[in-house]
C-alpha cells in the first residue's frame, strides 16, 4: 500500500463548476441584481457558516443563502430557501475533469475526494464526472470542514498512504493550499481565476488538462 500513488481532490471549485453553480442560481433568484457581486458575497459568509460545526452542508447552503439575502436586503421566498442545494447535483464538471481523471487511473494512479458536502450531493457530482473514484472523504465523514485537518486526518488513517506517494489537488487557497502547506503536503493548485498568492505549492495549473503529466512528474510511477 505504501508504495500506491495517492491523487486527492477537491470537488467543488475544482472538479465542479461551483461558481457558475452559485452564480446561475443568484442570478435566478434576484435577476435584477449583480451577480458576481452576490457571488462575491456568498464567498465570504459560507465559511463563516462553516466554522466550526460539523452541520450537513445542505444545511451551510440554505443558512449562508438566507444570510446572503439579509445582509444585502433581498427577499428569499421560503420556498427558495433550499435552491442552491436544490440545484447542486446538477452544477456540471469542467470540460476537462472526465478525461483528466481517466488518464490518471490509466497510469496506475488511485484517486480520492476529500469534500466540504454530504455523501448524497458528491455522489450526484461524481456520477456526472464518470469516473469511480477509490475513496472520498466528506465532511461528515472527517467531522468538520475544510480548512481544519479531518479530512486529510482520515484519508491518511483510512489508506496508510505515504505521503512521499501523494499529492493534493485544489483550486482554492483557503479551503485546501493553505492547509496542505501547513501540513507539509504536497500540492497542486488549480489556478482557474489567475489569482496571485505566495503559499507554497508543488505545481500550479490553469486546468487538469496537463495534470497527469504534472503529477506524473511530481510522484514518479
Amino acid at each position: 500500500m505504501s508504495d500506491q500513488r495517492w491523487a486527492t481532490f477537491d470537488c467543488y471549485g475544482t472538479l465542479i463548476d461551483w461558481m457558475s453553480g452559485i452564480r446561475d442560481m443568484l442570478s435566478e433568484l434576484w435577476p435584477e441584481r449583480d451577480a458576481e457581486l452576490l457571488l462575491g458575497a456568498y464567498h465570504e459568509i459560507e465559511p463563516e457558516v462553516q466554522r466550526g460545526r460539523a452541520i450537513p452542508y445542505r444545511q451551510v447552503l440554505n443558512e449562508a443563502l438566507d444570510r446572503l439575502a439579509r445582509r444585502e436586503g433581498l427577499h428569499l421566498e421560503e420556498d427558495d430557501r433550499a435552491a442552491l442545494a436544490d440545484s447542486l447535483p446538477a452544477w456540471p464538471p469542467f470540460p476537462e475533469v472526465p478525461r483528466a481523471l481517466a488518464a490518471m487511473r490509466e497510469r496506475g494512479w488511485s484517486l480520492a475526494i476529500l469534500s466540504n458536502t454530504d455523501p448524497d450531493m458528491l455522489d450526484a457530482s461524481l456520477s456526472l464526472i464518470g469516473v469511480p473514484v477509490d475513496l472520498r472523504v466528506t465532511a461528515a465523514e472527517a467531522g468538520s470542514y475544510k480548512p481544519a485537518h479531518g479530512h486529510w486526518d482520515r484519508f491518511f488513517e483510512e489508506t496508510k498512504a505515504a505521503r512521499a506517494r501523494h499529492a493534493h489537488v485544489a483550486a482554492s487557497l483557503f479551503h485546501d493550499i493553505a492547509p496542505c502547506a501547513d501540513l507539509g503536503l504536497t500540492a497542486v493548485w488549480i489556478n482557474r481565476l489567475g489569482e496571485r498568492s505566495d503559499l507554497p505549492r508543488a505545481a500550479e495549473l490553469p486546468n487538469l488538462g496537463d495534470l497527469p503529466e504534472t503529477l506524473d512528474r511530481l510522484v514518479p510511477g
